[in-house]
């Protein structure tokens, strides 16, 4: 071990906190201040959003670097890489390290890392369809972690990478905030104009084309013939909101649908759900599953990436293929119907969340994983890029 603490920077330039920032803010959060020095660097918008939840040792450069064109930032980036004297330059998400890894590997970063969170389907064309950037990056890039076997495979199927620079750890939570017996605020059913036996679903995603809401809104009026006092309430903002209250207006739904915006404690609006739904296009690993069951809510889901990684077919909820509002609605009334199989599959949830998807896991295994790639980069005596070092490979 060296004499000061490893150096470790993590890089986004996110614009909005989700899941992967979540991530980000567990690992600033939690890593043991003997062993490291954190870093981080992202846009001033995340920034503000981040800070009331950052703990205070860590040093915070706000820095937006996502164009070819902004040499400036890069010239930051570079600074802060050699005054913070860093030994593991850690981006998340694809598009951060595109920027961050190369300016790391000419600063001579001894370790630089990317997790990619997720599978970019959005990625179309002869260029980007074919990830000929995607692997020119990885020639910077000494190792990667994927946030789920799914992606993983992502990541060597579908791009290319090299199977040996990949290991897999999931995201974990501090999953002692969650607890099924958490009350929903007083007044909070009745502000929303619900009755207390109406069925409540949450949805707690971005209101963007990936989180598919416009597939479960279209499902709804099934599940409403069956089960009519059933209301959803849909957590958070997007760039989607407005197209989604018009198609809730022409659905006639807009007596059972509540938009609510951004909401700081998830478990308040958990403690209000018989169940939770999922209906998105593409995932990492989803935190808001992982939340949800945690609270004994089971979650009906689509079966996309990591997400059958933790809502375990017919024992923690259901899965259905992505864009099918039929099998969605069903789903949903096989879980309505059936208050004893929520709670059976609710108490199933909560208890392979702790035991596979903690904070204290996800902390231990990102501590284990950055010693080991410190270790390697210690060993070796030429100073050259490591790509041919051998590391986990996924699912190991």
């Amino acid at each position: 071990m060296k004499n000061r603490p490893i150096s470790v920077l993590l890089f986004s330039n996110a614009a909005v906190r989700a899941g992967a920032e979540e991530h980000i803010l567990t690992l600033l959060q939690g890593l043991d201040r003997k062993v490291f020095r954190l870093s981080l660097v992202c846009p001033e918008v995340l920034a503000e959003k981040l800070l009331p939840d950052l703990p205070e040792d860590v040093e915070l450069v706000p820095l937006y670097l996502d164009k070819l064109t902004q040499v400036v930032a890069a010239l930051r980036l570079a600074q802060v890489l050699r005054r913070r004297q860093v030994d593991i330059l850690h981006s998340h998400m694809f598009r951060a390290s595109l920027f961050a890894s190369p300016v790391g590997w000419l600063c001579r970063v001894p370790v630089i890392l990317e997790t990619p969170h997720l599978r970019e389907s959005w990625r179309h064309g002869w260029l980007k369809g074919r990830f000929v950037v995607d692997r020119w990056v990885g020639r910077f890039v000494d190792y990667y972690i994927a946030v789920s076997e799914a992606n993983a495979r992502y990541l060597v199927q579908q791009k290319g990478l090299p199977a040996e620079k990949i290991t897999v750890i999931r995201p974990g939570s501090d999953l002692r905030r969650f607890d099924a017996s958490h009350p929903a605020p007083v007044g909070l059913r009745n502000s929303l104009g619900f009755a207390e036996d109406d069925p409540v679903l949450i949805v707690a995603g971005r209101l963007e084309p990936q989180k598919g809401h416009r597939v479960l809104l279209d499902a709804l009026p099934s599940v409403l013939r069956e089960f009519p006092r059933t209301r959803l309430v849909c957590l958070s903002e997007g760039s989607l909101r407005a197209e989604l209250e018009r198609q809730v207006d022409h659905l006639g739904l807009k007596g059972a649908v509540r938009f609510v915006g951004y909401q700081p404690d998830v478990r308040d609006w958990l403690a209000l759900a018989d169940l939770s739904v999922l209906p998105s296009f593409y995932e990492g690993l989803p935190l808001a599953a992982v939340e949800s069951l945690a609270m004994e809510k089971p979650v009906v889901a689509t079966a996309v990436d990591g997400t059958p990684e933790v809502v375990l077919d017919g024992k923690s909820g259901f899965v259905v293929p992505p864009g099918n509002p039929a099998r969605l609605a069903e789903a949903i009334c096989r879980l309505l119907r059936d208050p004893e199989l929520r709670q059976r599959m609710g108490r199933a949830g909560r208890q392979w969340t702790l035991e596979c998807l903690s904070q204290e896991r996800l902390l231990q295994e990102t501590t284990a994983f950055y010693l080991r790639a410190w270790e390697r980069c210690r060993r070796d005596a030429t100073g050259k890029r490591r790509e041919e070092l051998p590391t986990e490979r996924p699912g190991a």
